[in-house]
């Protein structure tokens, strides 16, 4: 009978805590519920597919999807009508946000009118393989222009750099025909210049030869150069002698009178050194004495 009591307390007790803890879970489900569902969600657009450089969004290229307030970007839409015959004017992939930032104006055009700031002008300059770097120009790039030609009162060729710091907007190859319909591939690369640049290109393009230099897109300093001339590039290069590097010695003076150049003084005689005096020992019985030698003529101690 103890045993009965002591299993039913026991069995008992196991119930109490079991309904605690089933209470303490349910509080705490229930409040993590109740704060996922406290902050809002809003309706965001997106792209449904990747939109490169140039394209127009049309109504199926994006789409909405709800998130959380608080993750909402800053430019975005939360509207399809608002960016719908807007051009793209940074690649966007798909499912990635749609912002202001990333779309041209609607009505600026296709292509490559929507990359143009107000203010500023494309140029398109019709080059070879070797003026457009080889190839290796791309979209965003920055290069410096050279011309190479030679003015009406001028009588020497002189390359110049004309233009430093040029952004480039697009560098690929055009279809032209020579006149006889056979088609001709020309590389074409599209600069972004100013209006005053666009006249100063156009001026060197027809009347001269352009080079394009490529520089580091981080590199904005300007550099003040005075030309080459053709005269001093391929004239004849004097040797300098090995002395006329040194520093030139200081000349004298001039004067009416001329200089007067001192003798040399005779070199000092040494005088010559006597030589030591011999020694002679003599002995007389158990004396020693030690003398002398005089010198020639003379006698000893």
């Amino acid at each position: 009978m103890r045993l009965d009591k002591r299993f039913g307390v026991l069995v008992a007790v196991s119930l109490v805590w079991g309904l605690v803890v089933a209470v303490g879970f349910n509080r705490v489900a229930g409040a993590g519920r109740r704060g996922g569902a406290s902050e809002p969600e809003k309706p965001m657009v997106v792209a449904a597919a990747p939109l490169p450089l140039g394209a127009m969004i049309g109504r199926d290229s994006v789409k909405l999807r709800n998130i959380p307030e608080s993750l909402f970007p800053a430019g975005g839409f939360s509207r399809v009508e608002d960016v719908l015959d807007r051009p793209v004017i940074n690649d966007i992939e798909a499912g990635e946000a749609v912002v202001d930032g990333r779309l041209a104006a609607r009505g600026s055009g296709l292509g490559l009118a929507p990359l143009i700031p107000p203010g500023m002008r494309a140029l398109s300059v019709r080059v070879n393989d070797v003026v457009g770097v080889a190839g290796f120009l791309l979209p965003g790039m920055r290069v410096d222009v050279l011309v190479t030609g030679r003015a009406a009162s001028a009588s020497d060729t002189v390359t110049q750099t004309v233009l430093q710091n040029i952004a480039v907007l697009s560098a690929g190859q055009t279809v032209e025909t020579d006149g006889k319909s056979t088609a001709i591939t020309t590389p074409v690369v599209t600069l972004l210049v100013t209006p005053s640049d666009a006249e100063a290109l156009t001026l060197a393009t027809n009347e001269g030869r352009i080079q394009l230099v490529l520089r580091n897109s981080t590199d904005r300093v300007l550099t003040n150069t005075r030309g080459r001339e053709l005269s001093g590039l391929l004239g004849p290069q004097r040797a300098q002698p090995p002395e006329a590097a040194e520093a030139p010695a200081a000349k004298p003076k001039r004067s009416g009178a001329p200089a007067l150049v001192a003798p040399a003084a005779p070199p000092r005689a040494v005088p010559a050194t006597a030589p030591p005096p011999e020694e002679i020992l003599i002995i007389r019985g158990n004396v020693k004495t030690v003398e002398t030698a005089s010198p020639v003529g003379g006698q000893g101690r």
